[in-house]
């Protein structure tokens, strides 16, 4: 059932819309065809993205109170989950906020490795009635990259752009550390810190082992969620 429903909803408007796509832009290129799906994909996703981003930067703020509330009822668990739900409640966040948009990432991700997993041997049979099978296709990007194939320059970039787009949230989570003894740990600044570095070696590591089509859709995503996070730096809301 989950594989079932896994590519009725996921794989098989994924694999039309690209293909459809390709059969419409000129020149047939697959990789314009994946950064103008994930265009579109991300445009559907905004709203959501941006509840995360926002959602994101209040925890942020919310931090010495939290941290606050940590200490206090340490030895009291039940009593500091209370605690914990009253001040989002109090405070309109919902914690998870910034977790779901990636959570509906990842399918779109399986769903676009297995797409590129075969190569060019894709499964015509899976099109719609209405999208056209091509009669080849072009996979090399741009003249310049193979997308069934693996590719540093795209993993090295994806992971970059991942660095600078996390980079832009620290500054928050310093502020809410403002104040605070020198001795005390503030453990969202530690796991912030920890994930600018880390997640982009991490996520360099296996882009470098995925079709090249993986680091290309990711790049094109993290460059439409930092211009998100500008927004909402910048004008408050989006």
């Amino acid at each position: 059932m989950i594989s079932y429903l896994f590519n009725e909803v996921f794989y098989k408007p994924l694999f039309n819309g690209l293909i459809f796509l390709y059969n419409t832009i000129p020149n047939h290129d697959m990789g314009i065809s994946i950064i103008v799906l994930t265009i579109i994909i991300r445009l559907i996703l905004w709203p959501l993205t941006n509840k995360g981003i926002k959602s994101q930067k209040a925890l942020a703020a919310l931090q010495p109170k939290i941290e606050e509330i940590k200490k206090k009822f340490k030895d009291n668990k039940e009593v500091q989950a209370k605690a914990l739900m009253a001040v989002y409640s109090e405070n309109k966040i919902n914690p998870l906020g910034g977790i779901l948009p990636l959570l509906i990432q990842i399918p779109i991700i399986f769903a676009l490795w297995r797409i590129f997993l075969n190569g060019i041997n894709y499964d015509f049979s899976l099109l719609y009635s209405f999208v056209q099978a091509p009669v080849s296709i072009q996979v090399v990007f741009l003249g310049l990259f193979d997308l069934t194939k693996r590719n540093m320059l795209l993993a090295v970039i994806a992971g970059v752009l991942q660095y600078f787009q996390t980079k832009m949230i620290m500054p928050s989570y310093s502020k809410a550390s403002e104040g605070k003894p020198s001795g005390s740990a503030d453990f969202g600044q530690i796991m912030s810190k920890q994930m600018l570095y880390f997640g982009p070696i991490i996520s360099m590591v296996i882009f470098w082992t995925l079709p090249a089509a993986l680091p290309l859709y990711w790049i094109i995503v993290t460059l439409m969620t930092i211009l998100q996070q500008y927004l909402n730096k910048n004008n408050g809301k989006t």
